[in-house]
Protein backbone atom coordinates (compact mmCIF):
# COMPACT_ATOMS: atom_id res chain seq x y z
CA UNK A 1 0.00 0.00 0.00
CA UNK A 2 1.20 3.56 -0.69
CA UNK A 3 2.04 5.76 2.38
CA UNK A 4 0.37 8.72 2.91
CA UNK A 5 2.68 11.81 1.63
CA UNK A 6 3.64 14.23 4.55
CA UNK A 7 3.64 16.93 1.85
CA UNK A 8 0.30 18.60 3.15
CA UNK A 9 -0.65 21.00 5.66
CA UNK A 10 -4.39 22.01 6.65
CA UNK A 11 -5.21 25.68 5.13
CA UNK A 12 -7.61 27.36 7.49
CA UNK A 13 -10.48 29.05 5.48
CA UNK A 14 -11.30 32.42 6.75
CA UNK A 15 -15.05 31.98 5.79
CA UNK A 16 -15.51 29.48 9.11
CA UNK A 17 -18.13 26.89 10.01
CA UNK A 18 -19.49 29.71 12.63
CA UNK A 19 -19.84 31.91 9.69
CA UNK A 20 -21.53 29.46 7.77
CA UNK A 21 -23.58 28.07 10.65
CA UNK A 22 -24.40 32.27 11.10
CA UNK A 23 -25.74 32.54 7.63
CA UNK A 24 -27.72 29.35 7.72
CA UNK A 25 -29.58 30.59 10.52
CA UNK A 26 -29.02 27.02 12.66
CA UNK A 27 -26.17 25.51 13.59
CA UNK A 28 -24.91 22.21 12.04
CA UNK A 29 -24.62 18.30 13.39
CA UNK A 30 -24.04 14.65 11.91
CA UNK A 31 -26.91 12.47 12.72
CA UNK A 32 -25.76 8.98 12.54
CA UNK A 33 -28.64 6.40 11.03
CA UNK A 34 -27.61 3.01 12.13
CA UNK A 35 -29.78 -0.39 11.87
CA UNK A 36 -30.31 -3.32 10.02
CA UNK A 37 -30.92 -3.06 6.04
CA UNK A 38 -34.80 -2.59 5.97
CA UNK A 39 -34.95 -1.10 9.63
CA UNK A 40 -35.75 2.25 7.80
CA UNK A 41 -32.56 4.15 8.08
CA UNK A 42 -33.24 5.71 4.57
CA UNK A 43 -36.90 6.55 5.29
CA UNK A 44 -36.37 8.26 8.05
CA UNK A 45 -33.20 9.82 7.34
CA UNK A 46 -34.61 11.36 4.16
CA UNK A 47 -38.19 12.34 5.70
CA UNK A 48 -36.38 13.79 8.89
CA UNK A 49 -34.56 15.77 5.83
CA UNK A 50 -37.82 16.91 4.00
CA UNK A 51 -39.16 18.71 6.92
CA UNK A 52 -36.45 20.62 7.58
CA UNK A 53 -35.84 21.52 4.23
CA UNK A 54 -39.73 22.52 4.50
CA UNK A 55 -38.18 25.15 7.44
CA UNK A 56 -35.30 26.39 5.31
CA UNK A 57 -32.80 24.44 6.74
CA UNK A 58 -29.68 23.18 4.86
CA UNK A 59 -29.71 19.38 4.66
CA UNK A 60 -27.83 16.79 2.91
CA UNK A 61 -28.32 12.92 3.06
CA UNK A 62 -25.42 10.40 2.31
CA UNK A 63 -27.24 7.14 1.68
CA UNK A 64 -25.43 3.95 2.01
CA UNK A 65 -26.45 2.89 -1.91
CA UNK A 66 -25.93 6.41 -3.38
CA UNK A 67 -21.90 6.29 -1.64
CA UNK A 68 -21.19 3.09 -3.09
CA UNK A 69 -22.42 4.60 -6.67
CA UNK A 70 -19.54 6.62 -6.64
CA UNK A 71 -17.01 7.04 -3.76
CA UNK A 72 -16.87 3.95 -2.17
CA UNK A 73 -17.68 1.96 -5.62
CA UNK A 74 -14.20 0.15 -5.74
CA UNK A 75 -15.47 -1.49 -1.93
CA UNK A 76 -16.91 -4.37 -1.17
CA UNK A 77 -18.79 -6.33 1.91
CA UNK A 78 -15.82 -7.30 3.40
CA UNK A 79 -15.46 -6.60 7.33
CA UNK A 80 -12.48 -4.63 6.19
CA UNK A 81 -14.54 -2.86 3.09
CA UNK A 82 -17.07 -2.01 5.51
CA UNK A 83 -14.49 -0.57 7.66
CA UNK A 84 -12.80 1.62 4.61
CA UNK A 85 -16.86 2.50 3.23
CA UNK A 86 -17.66 4.33 6.95
CA UNK A 87 -14.20 5.68 6.97
CA UNK A 88 -14.76 7.85 3.96
CA UNK A 89 -18.23 8.28 4.66
CA UNK A 90 -17.50 9.75 8.44
CA UNK A 91 -14.98 11.82 6.37
CA UNK A 92 -17.75 13.05 4.43
CA UNK A 93 -19.75 14.34 7.07
CA UNK A 94 -17.06 15.98 9.05
CA UNK A 95 -16.33 18.33 5.95
CA UNK A 96 -20.29 18.74 5.48
CA UNK A 97 -20.32 19.64 9.33
CA UNK A 98 -17.63 22.16 8.47
CA UNK A 99 -19.75 23.66 5.55
CA UNK A 100 -22.70 24.31 7.73
CA UNK A 101 -24.79 21.55 7.15
CA UNK A 102 -26.62 19.16 8.97
CA UNK A 103 -25.58 15.89 7.46
CA UNK A 104 -27.74 12.64 7.75
CA UNK A 105 -26.00 9.56 7.39
CA UNK A 106 -28.29 6.19 6.63
CA UNK A 107 -25.71 3.50 6.83
CA UNK A 108 -26.02 -0.13 8.66
CA UNK A 109 -22.62 0.25 9.68
CA UNK A 110 -22.51 -2.44 12.11
CA UNK A 111 -18.84 -2.15 14.13
CA UNK A 112 -19.18 -0.54 17.10
CA UNK A 113 -15.27 0.85 16.31
CA UNK A 114 -16.40 2.25 13.06
CA UNK A 115 -19.00 4.26 14.30
CA UNK A 116 -17.00 5.33 17.32
CA UNK A 117 -14.33 6.54 15.10
CA UNK A 118 -16.61 8.66 13.17
CA UNK A 119 -17.41 10.31 16.76
CA UNK A 120 -14.14 10.98 17.23
CA UNK A 121 -13.43 12.96 13.98
CA UNK A 122 -15.57 16.10 15.13
CA UNK A 123 -15.96 18.13 18.33
CA UNK A 124 -18.16 16.63 21.15
CA UNK A 125 -21.84 17.18 20.65
CA UNK A 126 -21.52 17.30 16.53
CA UNK A 127 -22.09 13.29 16.42
CA UNK A 128 -25.44 12.28 17.52
CA UNK A 129 -26.19 8.44 16.88
CA UNK A 130 -30.00 7.06 16.04
CA UNK A 131 -29.81 3.48 16.57
CA UNK A 132 -32.97 2.50 14.07
CA UNK A 133 -34.35 -0.62 16.07
CA UNK A 134 -36.17 -3.06 14.39
CA UNK A 135 -36.58 -6.74 15.12
CA UNK A 136 -34.73 -8.97 12.31
CA UNK A 137 -38.22 -10.74 11.33
CA UNK A 138 -39.90 -7.78 10.80
CA UNK A 139 -36.71 -6.09 8.38
CA UNK A 140 -37.35 -10.02 6.66
CA UNK A 141 -41.31 -8.78 5.96
CA UNK A 142 -39.95 -5.56 4.24
CA UNK A 143 -37.28 -6.99 1.93
CA UNK A 144 -37.97 -4.04 -0.23
CA UNK A 145 -34.76 -5.14 -2.12
CA UNK A 146 -35.02 -9.21 -1.85
CA UNK A 147 -31.50 -9.22 0.03
CA UNK A 148 -32.67 -11.30 3.24
CA UNK A 149 -34.18 -13.94 0.75
CA UNK A 150 -30.35 -13.61 -1.36
CA UNK A 151 -28.87 -13.77 1.79
CA UNK A 152 -30.61 -17.01 3.13
CA UNK A 153 -30.14 -18.82 -0.16
CA UNK A 154 -26.20 -18.27 0.42
CA UNK A 155 -26.20 -15.59 -2.36
CA UNK A 156 -24.57 -12.77 -0.90
CA UNK A 157 -21.88 -13.36 1.75
CA UNK A 158 -21.09 -11.25 4.46
CA UNK A 159 -24.87 -10.06 5.07
CA UNK A 160 -25.31 -7.93 8.40
CA UNK A 161 -27.88 -10.15 10.54
CA UNK A 162 -27.56 -12.99 8.73
CA UNK A 163 -23.83 -14.11 7.84
CA UNK A 164 -22.10 -10.92 9.17
CA UNK A 165 -22.64 -9.94 13.03
CA UNK A 166 -24.44 -6.25 13.83
CA UNK A 167 -23.12 -4.53 17.26
CA UNK A 168 -25.99 -2.87 18.73
CA UNK A 169 -25.51 1.07 19.43
CA UNK A 170 -25.09 0.74 23.82
CA UNK A 171 -25.60 4.66 24.69
CA UNK A 172 -27.30 6.43 21.38
CA UNK A 173 -28.28 9.66 21.84
CA UNK A 174 -31.83 8.39 20.41
CA UNK A 175 -33.35 5.06 19.57
CA UNK A 176 -36.08 4.67 17.60
CA UNK A 177 -37.96 1.93 17.33
CA UNK A 178 -39.09 1.87 13.46
CA UNK A 179 -40.81 -1.53 13.95
CA UNK A 180 -43.54 -0.19 15.58
CA UNK A 181 -43.21 3.44 15.38
CA UNK A 182 -44.94 5.35 12.70
CA UNK A 183 -42.73 7.44 10.16
CA UNK A 184 -43.99 10.23 11.42
CA UNK A 185 -43.20 9.31 15.02
CA UNK A 186 -39.57 8.75 13.95
CA UNK A 187 -39.05 11.84 12.61
CA UNK A 188 -40.97 13.68 15.37
CA UNK A 189 -38.53 12.05 17.97
CA UNK A 190 -35.72 13.11 15.80
CA UNK A 191 -36.75 16.69 15.33
CA UNK A 192 -37.34 16.93 19.38
CA UNK A 193 -33.83 15.91 19.85
CA UNK A 194 -32.45 18.57 17.46
CA UNK A 195 -34.38 21.27 19.48
CA UNK A 196 -33.31 20.11 22.40
CA UNK A 197 -30.25 20.17 21.57
CA UNK A 198 -30.47 23.69 20.29
CA UNK A 199 -29.63 22.79 16.85
CA UNK A 200 -32.87 24.34 15.02
CA UNK A 201 -35.08 26.88 17.07
CA UNK A 202 -38.65 25.67 17.79
CA UNK A 203 -40.11 26.63 14.46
Amino acid sequence: MEQPTTNVVWHHATVTRGRREQLNRHNSVILWFTGLSGAGKSTVAHAVEEALHQTSRRTFVLDGDNVRHGLCRDLGFTDADRQENIRRVAEVAKLMLEAGVITLTAFISPFAAERNLARSLVPHGDFIEIYCSCDLAICEQRDVKGLYKKARRGEIEHFTGISSHYEVPEKPELLIDTGISTLQDCVEQVLALLRQRRIIDCC
